[in-house]
């Protein structure tokens, strides 16, 4: 990777404000560097039960982001289809402009309606928050066109978001792991003395 992508990678993830976790390679020399007391003369099992607990405390952040981008991750995932079907809706308005159109119109779940539409130039969007619009059919056509490429753009976000968190996850587990291990060879070859 060349320094430029590199760099915007980095800002990228820096953006997403997921800390990236360190894996560790020389325990020792991790529980040296980080987690040396300065009165302590030897790393023991006091610096490798800071040094768990706050990889867990770590764990506990990226379990908190996991569940806060697959909510967002639903949202999107409901809302592209409904996007899309608007779409459609707002299409089939603009093929029959200027004629009455017969349909079908949901009430609530398995209960319809027969109406007819006079399709003209003119839409009412439904924006949320009991917020509803009137806009030009054209212009009805272009919010929802670049609506619906945001919610496909931050789908990919939100899933290389979370490609990366556990990536983060699984290096946070397998570091606890060989500083529990590295503990426990340290506190049997004490005991073998």
């Amino acid at each position: 990777m060349t320094a430029d992508v590199q760099k915007s990678v980095e800002d990228k993830i820096k953006g997403w404000g997921i800390p990236v976790s360190d894996f560790i390679e020389d325990v020792e020399k991790f529980l040296g560097d980080k987690f040396k007391k300065e009165d302590s003369a030897e790393i023991g099992t006091d610096q490798a039960e800071n040094c768990l607990r706050s990889m867990d405390d770590l764990l506990q952040k990226y379990k908190m982001f996991e569940a806060g981008l697959g909510e967002k991750k639903r949202r999107l995932q409901g809302q592209i289809p409904e996007i899309s079907s608007t779409l459609d809706a707002i299409q089939h308005l603009i093929d029959n402009n200027g004629t009455e159109v017969e349909t079908s119109f949901q009430l609530a779940d398995a209960v319809f309606a027969k109406a007819k539409v006079d399709c003209q130039d003119k839409v009412m969007l439904w924006l949320g928050a009991n917020v509803m619009l009137e806009y030009d059919i054209n212009d009805a056509k272009v919010l929802l066109t670049n609506n619906k490429q945001n919610a496909i753009k931050s789908l990919e976000d939100v899933n290389e978001q979370m490609a990366f968190l556990r990536d983060q996850m699984t290096t946070t587990e397998v570091s606890m792991a060989r500083v529990y291990n590295w503990d426990v060879n340290r506190r049997k070859a004490a005991n073998l003395k």
